[in-house]
């Protein structure tokens, strides 16, 4: 058997399952075994059970050999983030007080994965209740960077992102709420995806903030995430937010390149805080584009420098009401220090809770208080309009916005820990695009002198995954990062 398949693109590993030159049963076996050799050190994934991964491939092997191909990546393997719902797997969003549960349904992103034959393989390690930046805040211990095991993956969706670079799997899924999925996705060094909001039904993802979460596909490069994110978008009547719009076929489209297309280089985005290396990589691109004559326009996001706190009044308002349903009566965590039904409440919760979510339970429940709503949540709203037309009056100049992904490389484990505005400061050129509910992209596109990728973000207008996804394709070819 071919020993080399994590140095395969997951099209060249279905193109080999599709002419039945190996077998998807193979292929997953072959995954397996890197998980078990690979995950004590990175510790990418919470789950992965064989038996549940080699059955849904000797299926897949069953249905090629009726020649029922019902998807250009039939067969080859996909992980997926545990704070989506996977019938039989448990689903911990990688908190305590989810210890014991399984889900009992599919989430409807994971319904079309099933249906286009893809191996779902196992579920990977996230910040608890995917609330945080560097993948430290789980309960089943953080994620190392496969890059470099001393330095932090990125968050939340840290295990997804590790999970790829790390040749564990081909493809994965995470959830992106204020750069959850292009914040990993830019310290390990692949290319993911945010789409548009409503673009990939949420059914089925474990709620942390209703209006910004949205999940997103990571992939070795941009031909695969496009093939990806055409399996996984589109309509679902059980997600009120989901928009019934075409789907397109991604991958076709990308060698359009940059033809055409404006790019707009935001003066906000390139201030002080970012580092050196960081910017230096980013202007490398934009000279590279230039010398490729792609039309450059400065534009301005003047409320970009609210982002940060308006994000975080907003998604912790609605994160503590979404996690007040955790209460030890039905499922999960239950403490044993009970002597009546507030101690039920207030144990479980006190227990089960990290101390990250317990800091962002505390500041949204605050937020949302009779004193302080007009005060905060208000306000964060009223601000939240005035970012979503800073980027339509940027998009009247422009298809495409090119930034950094993050100010910084991966940085040491604990280094942020004991300043949480730090921390949340790593999201600075993230949280504004959710708030628009746009798309936005991480592309890889250098390295610091010490090897650590340096991502580069794309944002574009609403349902206009096609233009990200050119741009991105024609920086990852322009700067030969694949």
């Amino acid at each position: 058997m071919d020993s080399d398949f994590e140095k395969l693109k997951a099209r060249e590993i279905a193109a080999k399952i599709h002419s039945r030159v190996i077998s998807s049963v193979e292929v997953t076996k072959y995954f397996l075994d890197r998980i078990e050799s690979l995950n004590p050190e990175i510790n990418a994934f919470i789950s992965f059970d064989h038996e549940f991964a080699l059955n849904q491939a000797k299926r897949i092997d069953n249905r090629i050999g009726s020649n029922d191909i019902t998807s250009p990546l039939m067969g080859v393997p996909v992980a997926i983030k545990d704070n989506i719902q996977v019938s039989g797997l448990p689903t911990t969003c990688a908190s305590r007080i989810l210890s014991g549960y399984k889900a009992v349904f599919d989430a409807g992103l994971v319904e079309k994965i099933k249906r286009a034959g893809l191996v779902i393989i196992g579920k990977t390690n996230l910040d608890e209740f995917a609330m945080g930046s560097s993948n430290e805040y789980s309960y089943y211990g953080p994620v190392k960077n496969p890059i470099d095991n001393t330095k932090v993956s990125g968050g939340s969706s840290g295990g997804s992102a590790a999970a790829v670079a790390g040749g564990m799997v081909p493809l994965a899924i995470g959830s992106d709420t204020g750069g959850s999925v292009r914040l990993p996705a830019a310290f390990c060094g692949v290319p993911a995806i945010r789409p548009s909001y409503g673009r990939i039904s949420r059914y089925g993802l474990v709620a942390f903030a209703s209006s910004l979460d949205q999940i997103g596909p990571f992939a070795l490069d941009v031909t695969d995430l496009a093939m990806l994110l055409s399996i996984v978008s589109g309509y679902d009547y059980r997600d009120s937010t989901s928009i019934n719009v075409p789907i397109p076929d991604y991958a076709s489209i990308l060698k359009s390149g940059l033809n055409g297309l404006r790019v707009g280089i935001p003066k906000e985005y390139f201030g002080e805080g970012i580092e050196q290396t960081v910017r230096l990589a980013v202007n490398d691109v934009i000279i590279h584009l230039k010398n490729d004559n792609v039309e450059l326009v400065d534009i301005s996001l003047p409320t970009t420098k609210y982002a940060v706190a308006v994000y975080y009044v907003i998604a912790n308002a609605e994160a503590s009401s979404n996690l007040a349903r955790y209460d030890g009566v039905r499922y999960g965590y239950r403490s044993d220090s009970i002597e009546s039904l507030f101690d039920l409440y207030c144990n479980s919760r006190s227990e089960g809770f990290g101390q990250e979510v317990k800091r962002r339970i505390m500041l949204g429940t605050y937020v949302l208080s009779a004193g302080y709503y007009d005060a905060y949540y208000r306000r964060a709203m009223k601000v939240r309009t005035l970012i979503r037309d800073d980027f339509n009056r940027a998009f009247e100049k422009c298809e495409l916005i090119l930034s950094p992904t993050s100010p910084s490389v991966a940085f040491d484990f604990g280094e942020r820990l004991v300043d949480p505005l730090k921390m949340y400061l790593s999201d600075i050129y993230t949280v504004a695009s959710p708030l628009a509910g746009i798309p936005a992209m991480s592309v890889p596109c250098g390295k610091d002198p010490s090897g650590l990728p340096i991502g580069l973000q794309l944002i574009g207008k609403r349902f206009d995954e096609e233009s990200v996804l050119q741009g991105a394709y024609h920086i990852e070819r322009m700067m030969d990062v694949v």
